[in-house]
């Protein structure tokens, strides 16, 4: 065991660890809020504060880079994102009978399910292992992009190619689906011969 891991032990948190908890449930209870609530807009607002709170953790770990990405990337861009989308479809501002879903059991045995495995994975892997945060920083650009382009640099390049394929992807879908609609202004397509006559 570390010299961190030695001083003190889970009886004796110490102020990060309690602020790590705290945002903890913080960003739980705003995720959980996110999935229930039948306003669209609201969920939209709701999952801000759980992302934000991931940055707040990320910052709480000493990885101020990962942290800023978070709040760049996540609360910056999909959030906005997800917004505008909200707005340009002309979604209800108040309360949604679609947002509501009869497989809501269904979807929160998995949902137990995935996050029980996923806990279960993490703390087997990292059992043993405790983060000196009275050392040196840990999560730094520099460490972590040295990090990322000498032992990720494969399944980032990868990333990068499956993100394009979906975007080409996207846009070739869009234009299909504007090629098949008629233009508002557009005239109706003449008719048969037949009922030209009819009609005369």
């Amino acid at each position: 065991m570390s010299l961190a891991a030695a001083q003190h032990g889970f009886l004796s948190p110490t102020g990060v660890e309690i602020a790590f908890l705290l945002v903890g449930l913080v960003t739980l209870g705003a995720a959980l809020v996110t999935v229930t609530t039948r306003q669209l807009v609201h969920a939209a607002l709701w999952l801000v504060v759980a992302l934000g709170g991931l940055a707040v953790e990320y910052l709480l770990l000493t990885a101020e880079f990962i942290a800023w990405v978070q709040v760049l990337i996540y609360v910056g861009s999909v959030v906005v994102l997800l917004l505008f989308g909200l707005m340009l479809t002309r979604a209800p501002i108040g309360r949604s009978p679609d947002a509501d879903s009869g497989n809501r059991w269904a979807a929160l045995t998995v949902a137990v399910a995935a996050a029980a495995a996923l806990v279960w994975v993490v703390v087997d892997a990292f059992r043993s292992t405790w983060i000196d945060l009275d050392g040196p920083a840990a999560g730094t650009t520099r460490v972590t992009g040295q990090s990322l382009f000498q032992n990720w640099v494969l399944p980032f390049e990868a990333l990068s190619v499956l993100l394009l394929a979906a975007l080409v992807g996207a846009i070739v879908l869009s234009r299909k689906a504007a090629a098949a609609d008629p233009p508002p202004g557009a005239a109706p397509a003449a008719g048969t011969p037949g009922e030209k006559e009819g009609a005369r």
